[in-house]
């Protein structure tokens, strides 16, 4: 069976919606996955209008009763009221119709209903002054799954980037840069990579200073606190190097070096992965009980309700995860009988 995959629709305000309708009705899509999207279904159909999507928007009860069949099947939160629905305005409302998918795309998932999620772009300032106060997805999937220790994996093409900190000061993030977290990132790293596919990967760690601290001249951090991760986690019989300089690691996992870099902090991952095309970059979060993968970019209010939005980044946010998922299924031998069969 082709994995479930709870997609959320992400602030009503935003591209997140005309994205689903073009993204989820392509064909090399639906070859390896069948995507429900999670959120109001009269939004979805306004979209679908905009876009000229090919498809037609149905309306299921749960994810374990979509169907192979041509249509955008949506498990409709009726949580948008059209009529005062303004693209490219913040608002409370959108804030709380995305929060709303969200929360029922993880219980769905946790209860076995889906696979995995697939998640659209929020708007942060939306989701505070509906109130909720988190930093973006992760924090916010973290928080609904229990709080589990998570990072953030960036995947472009056969870049894949994880994050000792992400959403902190550079101060904080210097602080943050632990033995005892960078271990943690380390491991959550390998066992994504594994997901993937690639049984025994090699990890790569950055340095926090420039030159990975050349010896000590510009900084100790890495000798005090990257090395000994390092040492640990070969310790545990993992494949892993560094400290590396950040101006060329990322460079040489892109080249196939190795198969995931560790970044010490938000924006030396970020900028090595939107580099190569914010349009193509997956977010994954890796720690949580489900599998997550969610578009790289913003909600883009600026070309909402045009229906000029770039799916390709939804379009390879659903691909990773049916890889994922399938993967896991298989690894777990959960497989169970296909609902929609029944």
């Amino acid at each position: 069976m082709k994995p479930i995959l709870a997609v959320t629709l992400g602030d009503p305000a935003g591209t997140g919606p005309e994205l689903i309708t073009k993204a989820c009705a392509q064909p090399d899509v639906r070859a390896v996955c069948r995507p429900v999207v999670i959120g109001d279904a009269a939004t979805v159909r306004a979209a679908a209008a905009i876009t000229g999507a090919t498809l037609p928007v149905r309306v299921i009860q749960t994810p374990a009763y979509a169907d192979d069949g041509a249509a955008i099947d949506v498990v409709d939160l009726a949580n948008i009221n059209l009529s005062r629905l303004e693209r490219g305005r913040i608002s409370a409302a959108c804030g709380q119709a995305a929060y709303d998918a969200i929360r029922r795309a993880v219980q769905s998932t946790l209860a076995g209903e889906a696979h995995a999620v697939v998640t659209s772009a929020l708007n942060k300032a939306a989701l505070h002054a509906a109130g909720h106060h988190f930093d973006g997805h992760t924090e916010l999937l973290a928080e609904l799954c229990g709080k589990p220790s998570v990072t953030m994996m960036l995947v472009a093409d056969t870049l894949r980037v994880c994050h000792v900190s992400t959403h902190v000061s550079l101060r904080e993030a210097i602080e943050r840069a632990k033995p005892e977290r960078i271990l943690s990132v380390i491991r959550l790293a390998r066992a994504g990579v594994q997901e993937l596919g690639i049984a025994e990967p090699h990890i790569a760690v950055a340095g926090l200073n420039p030159h990975a601290g050349e010896g000590g001249l510009f900084g100790d951090e890495e000798i005090r606190f990257i090395v000994p991760a390092i040492t640990q986690a070969r310790a545990l019989g993992w494949t892993v190097s560094g400290p590396f300089a950040g101006d060329t690691v990322f460079f040489r996992t892109l080249q196939g070096q190795f198969d995931c870099a560790i970044a010490m902090y938000h924006d030396q991952g970020h900028v090595a992965a939107k580099m190569l095309g914010i349009w193509l970059g997956v977010n994954v979060t890796l720690g949580l009980p489900i599998i997550r993968t969610s578009v790289e970019h913003g909600t883009d209010f600026e070309n909402a309700g045009t229906g000029r939005g770039d799916p390709r980044s939804l379009v390879q946010a659903l691909k990773l995860a049916a890889t994922m998922a399938g993967n896991r299924l298989r690894a777990t031998g959960s497989a169970r009988r296909d609902p929609a069969s029944t």
